[in-house]
C-alpha cells in the first residue's frame, strides 16, 4: 500500500509538462475541504473529485438548470429514430502532456468506461466509432434520452493515452482541464496547478488544494481559523457562528439531493404501503428541516424539487398527522402496550435504521426520527455506521431502514437515477429495495425512448405519484449545502449539479 501511495505521488508530481510555477505556498494556493476521499485515480470510481478540481473534463457539460452545453464535445446531433448519437470534437484542446485530442482517444476512453461500473453499464450501446479525426458516433439498439446527460457524467471523463496501462487500469492522472496534477496522495489530499495551455477560459489562481475532512467539527475549524478557503458541507448547527465572523461569506446553495428514508419493501413489518404512510405521516418534517437543517423551506415528502417540473406532483404537500398514522396501524392490528410500544401477536414493532457521519445533518435527523416514531409508538434503533453499510445491506437483504441523502443529479436528467432505482424490482442501492411495481417500472424504461415533451411529461407524473403513494423511500427535506467561502478570494459560485468547482473563476482581492 505505502508503494502505492508514494507511486501516486510521483505519478502527479510527473503528469503536466507545463513551465513549472512558483512552490504552492498559503498566498498563492485556494485550500478546499470536503467530506469524501477519493479511492483510486480511476474517474469511474473517484471522478467526482477530478472533475470538481478541474484535472478531467467531459464531452458534455451542464449548466445550472440541468441544461447539456457543450464541452470537449462543441456540438452533437441525434437521428430521427433516437439510435445514432454523433460527436463533434472541439478543435485545439491538448491533454496536461501535449498529446492533442482526437475521435481514437475518446473511443478508447468510452469502451474502456463501458467495461467498468459506470453510469454507462445499462445504457444500451451497440458499438462506439470514430467519424474521420474529430467525430465520435454512438450507436445504440434503442432510443437511450439520457445519453447526453450520462456523458456529463464524471465517470466518463476523457484521459490522455499515457494515462492508462496496457490492462486498461488507470496509472496517472493526465487530463484537459484548466489544472493539471501536482501532488496526489490517495484518498485524502490533491494538489493541482494552472494548466496555461488550457483551451478554454484560463485560471488566475496558480494552485488549489483539496484535503478531505470527515469531521464536520474539524471542518468548521478549519474554516473558522482561515486554514481553509472554501468548506464545502458545514454543520447547519455551526452557520449562524460562521456567518458572524467577518473574513467568512457563507453561501446557501440548493441542489437536486434529498434526505430521505430508505425501506425494505420485503420486511414484514414494512411490506404493506399503509405502514409505510403511517411512517410517513408520523414525521414532523417542517420542525426537521427549521431546527436541524436552518432551512424551514426545505421540508418535502417527495424526492425530486420542483424546478425538476417533470417529476414534482404539484397538488400534494407534507403535513404531520399522528391520529391518521395511528388510525392506519390501528387497521393493520397494531396496539399500544404499557410501554406506549405498538404491538401486535407479541411482536413490538421495532426497526433497526443505518446511516452515515459523512454528512453531520444525518445523525440530527435520525434522532428526530427516532423520536418522532416513538410518539407513534415504534421502537427505532439507530446505528450511525460507513456509509458504504447501505449498499452492503441493500445487497445482502439485511438492511431495513437507512437514512441516507440521495442525489438525484448525479446524471443531469434525473431519468437516469429513477432507472437505476427504481427500474428494478430489486431496485438500487440508493434507491428502492425490494419493492415491486410492474407498470412503473415499464414506464421508466418506456421514457427512456420517448421524444414527445408532452408525453414524457404525462408519464413522468404518473411515475412521481406511484412512488409517492407507495412510497419505497420518504423523503424529509431537501438538501441545502452551506459553504464557507474566505474573503479573500472572490469569483466563487457553486455547482448544484456538484460537477465543477470553478477555481479557474476565482482569483484573489
Amino acid at each position: 500500500m505505502l508503494k502505492r501511495l508514494l507511486a501516486a505521488v510521483l505519478v502527479g508530481l510527473c503528469a503536466s509538462t507545463a513551465p513549472a510555477l512558483a512552490a504552492p505556498t498559503d498566498s498563492n494556493t485556494v485550500r478546499i475541504q470536503a467530506a469524501f476521499e477519493f479511492s483510486s485515480l480511476d474517474p469511474t470510481r473517484s471522478g467526482y473529485v477530478f472533475t470538481r478540481m478541474q484535472l478531467l473534463e467531459t464531452l458534455i457539460n451542464v449548466d445550472d438548470q440541468g441544461r447539456l452545453t457543450p464541452g470537449l464535445a462543441a456540438s452533437w446531433q441525434v437521428s430521427a429514430d433516437g439510435r445514432v448519437w454523433e460527436l463533434s470534437l472541439r478543435e485545439g484542446v491538448r491533454f496536461h502532456d501535449g498529446t492533442a485530442l482526437d475521435a481514437q482517444i475518446v473511443v478508447d476512453n468510452l469502451n474502456l468506461a463501458l467495461g467498468k461500473p459506470s453510469v454507462l453499464q445499462g445504457v444500451p450501446i451497440t458499438a462506439i466509432e470514430t467519424v474521420g479525426t474529430t467525430g465520435v458516433r454512438i450507436s445504440l439498439s434503442e432510443p437511450y434520452r439520457p445519453l447526453g446527460a450520462v456523458l456529463a457524467n464524471y465517470s466518463t471523463a476523457i484521459l490522455a493515452p499515457a494515462a492508462v496501462d496496457a490492462d486498461g487500469e488507470v496509472k496517472a492522472l493526465i487530463g484537459t482541464g484548466p489544472f493539471s496534477v501536482y501532488e496526489i496522495t490517495v484518498p485524502h489530499k490533491l494538489v493541482v496547478q494552472r494548466f496555461d495551455d488550457y483551451w478554454g477560459r484560463k485560471a488566475e489562481v496558480e494552485y488549489a488544494s483539496y484535503l478531505t475532512g470527515h469531521r464536520a467539527e474539524a471542518r468548521v475549524l478549519q474554516a473558522r481559523s482561515g486554514q481553509a478557503d472554501i468548506v464545502f458541507g458545514l454543520d447547519p448547527a455551526s452557520v449562524p457562528m460562521l456567518s458572524r465572523l467577518p473574513n467568512l461569506e457563507i453561501v446557501r446553495s440548493d441542489l437536486p439531493r434529498t434526505l430521505a428514508l430508505k425501506l425494505n419493501a420485503a420486511y414484514p413489518l414494512l411490506s404493506d404501503p399503509r405502514t409505510r404512510e403511517a411512517l410517513s405521516l408520523a414525521i414532523d418534517r417542517l420542525g426537521i428541516a427549521g431546527a436541524i437543517l436552518h432551512a424551514p423551506e426545505a421540508a418535502t415528502d417527495q424526492l425530486l424539487p420542483p424546478y425538476m417540473a417533470d417529476w414534482y406532483v404539484q397538488d400534494v404537500q407534507a403535513a404531520r398527522d399522528l391520529e391518521r398514522a395511528a388510525a392506519l396501524l390501528t387497521e393493520l392490528g397494531w396496539h399500544k402496550n404499557g410501554e406506549g410500544l405498538l404491538e401486535r401477536e407479541g411482536q413490538v414493532f421495532e426497526l433497526d435504521l443505518i446511516t452515515y457521519a459523512d454528512r453531520p445533518e444525518l445523525t440530527s435527523v435520525a434522532t428526530a426520527v427516532q423520536d418522532q416514531w416513538k410518539q407513534l409508538g415504534v421502537r427505532l434503533n439507530v446505528n450511525v455506521t460507513n456509509s458504504s453499510a447501505i449498499p452492503a445491506g441493500h445487497q445482502d437483504g439485511s438492511l431495513e431502514v437507512a437514512l441516507i441523502a440521495r442525489n438525484y443529479g448525479t446524471i443531469a436528467d434525473p431519468l437516469g437515477v429513477l432507472m437505476k432505482d427504481f427500474g428494478s424490482e430489486q431496485g438500487g442501492d440508493w434507491g428502492s429495495m425490494n419493492w415491486s411495481n410492474p407498470a412503473i417500472q415499464h414506464s421508466l424504461q418506456r421514457l427512456t425512448a420517448e421524444s414527445d415533451p408532452e408525453r414524457y411529461h404525462r408519464e413522468a407524473q404518473q411515475v412521481a405519484r406511484a412512488i409517492h403513494a407507495e412510497k419505497p423511500l420518504i423523503a424529509i427535506a431537501y438538501y441545502v449545502q452551506q459553504s464557507a467561502v474566505g474573503k479573500r478570494l472572490q469569483g466563487f459560485r457553486f455547482d448544484p449539479y456538484e460537477r465543477s468547482y470553478f477555481l479557474n473563476e476565482l482569483n484573489w482581492r
